[in-house]
C-alpha cells in the first residue's frame, strides 16, 4: 500500500506558516513539535518538513528529530521554495535527517497565470533552468534527489523536459490537484510524468465556473474533482515506492482564467482533445455558481475557526482515503 503522510501547507495556519508576521497570525501555532506530534497522532508514514520550520534546530536537534521519526518508521521529505532560496540549508537538513528527497517549487506563479503583470515567464524559466541545474549538482554530491513540483506553473510536458535537462537525480513532486490549474486532466498529467515522480501531494479541488474560467476551491481529499484511485494506479505502476502526503488546498481560492485568450500567453500548443479533457475534469463535482467559495480566512474569521476548519478538513481527508482503501 502507498505510504501516505502529512504536508504542512494544507494546515498552514494551524502550523503557523500562513499569516506569519501579520496581525492575523495564529496566536497559538503548532510549530515544529506540534506538527510532528500531529503526524504521529494520525499515523503518518511520511512527513514533509519545510526547511523554514527546521531553522531553529542545531545539529543535535536534527539528530534527535531523525531518531524520533525513525523510531516510528516515518519517512522524512524536505520541502522548500524556489531553488535560490536557502537551498544549502535544505541539503544540510536533508543529510542530517536522512531524507533522500527535497521537494522544490520553482516559481511564484499561481493559477497558471503566466500573463500576470508581475510575471516575466521567459525570464523565470531561464532562471529556473540555471538554478535547478546547479542545485541538482549539489544534491548529487550527497546522494539526494530533487522533486520539482507542478506548483500551478508548469505543464506535465514541461516538467519532464526540466527533469531530463537537469540530471538523473531530478524528478517530479506531483501535486495532483494542481493539474487543473494549468488546464490539464489529472490522470493524463500523471501518465505523462509517472516515470519521473519521486513524491506526491494529495490535493483535491472543487471548481466553481465563471465567465473567464473557474475558481479552484479547497475541499477534503476525496470530496472534489480528482479521481485518486485512477491517478495513484498510474503512479504506483511506474514507481511502486513513491511517497505521498495529504495537502488540502490553500486558504485562498485560485482563479484560473483559462477562458481568457491572454491567459494562454507563454503556453505551448495544446490539442483540442487535450483541452477538452482538462475542461471536463474540472467539471466533476463542480461547485454551484452561487455557492460560497471563500474560506474562513478569506471571510475574516477568528483564529480558532480557521484552525477548526483546517483540522476538520484534514481528518475528513484521512477518513476518505481510508474508505477508498488508499490509507491504513
Amino acid at each position: 500500500m502507498l505510504r501516505i503522510g502529512l504536508n504542512p501547507y494544507g494546515i498552514a495556519y494551524s502550523v503557523g506558516l500562513h499569516g506569519k508576521g501579520t496581525p492575523r497570525a495564529n496566536p497559538r501555532p503548532l510549530g515544529l513539535d506540534g506538527y510532528v506530534a500531529l503526524a504521529e497522532e494520525i499515523g503518518a508514514a511520511v512527513l514533509e518538513l519545510p526547511t523554514v520550520l527546521l531553522a531553529a534546530l542545531d545539529e543535535g536537534g536534527l539528530v534527535r528529530l531523525r531518531e524520533r521519526l525513525a523510531e516510528r518508521g516515518v519517512t522524512p521529505v524536505l520541502s522548500q521554495g524556489p531553488p535560490t532560496r536557502g537551498f544549502s540549508d535544505s541539503l544540510r537538513c536533508a543529510a542530517a535527517l536522512g531524507a533522500d528527497v527535497v521537494r522544490m517549487s520553482l516559481t511564484s506563479v499561481l493559477c497558471g497565470d503566466r500573463a500576470a503583470p508581475d510575471c516575466q515567464w521567459c525570464d523565470a524559466v531561464s532562471e529556473v533552468r540555471s538554478t535547478l541545474a546547479s542545485a541538482a549538482r549539489q544534491a548529487a554530491g550527497q546522494g539526494t534527489s530533487l522533486a520539482i513540483e507542478n506548483h500551478q506553473d508548469f505543464t506535465s510536458g514541461e516538467l519532464v523536459d526540466l527533469c531530463v535537462a537537469s540530471g538523473p537525480n531530478v524528478g517530479v513532486c506531483l501535486d495532483v490537484g494542481n493539474a487543473l490549474a494549468v488546464g490539464e486532466d489529472p490522470v493524463e498529467f500523471a501518465r505523462t510524468v509517472a516515470s519521473h515522480v519521486r513524491h506526491v501531494h494529495l490535493k483535491d479541488y472543487r471548481a466553481q465556473w465563471a465567465e473567464d474560467g473557474y475558481r479552484l476551491v479547497r475541499c477534503a481529499v476525496g470530496d472534489g474533482a480528482i479521481p485518486f484511485a485512477e491517478v495513484l494506479d498510474v503512479l504506483t505502476a511506474a514507481r511502486p515506492d513513491v511517497t505521498a502526503v495529504i495537502e488540502c488546498g490553500a486558504l485562498a481560492a485560485r482563479h484560473v482564467r483559462l477562458l481568457s485568450p491572454a491567459w494562454w500567453e507563454g503556453y505551448p500548443d495544446r490539442s483540442a482533445a487535450q483541452l477538452a479533457a482538462g475542461l471536463a475534469a474540472a467539471r466533476v463535482r463542480r461547485l454551484p455558481e452561487d455557492a460560497e467559495w471563500r474560506t474562513p480566512w478569506e471571510q475574516g474569521a477568528a483564529p480558532e475557526a480557521i484552525v477548526r476548519y483546517e483540522m476538520d478538513m484534514l481528518h475528513r481527508s484521512i477518513a476518505n482515503l481510508k474508505q477508498m482503501r488508499l490509507m491504513l
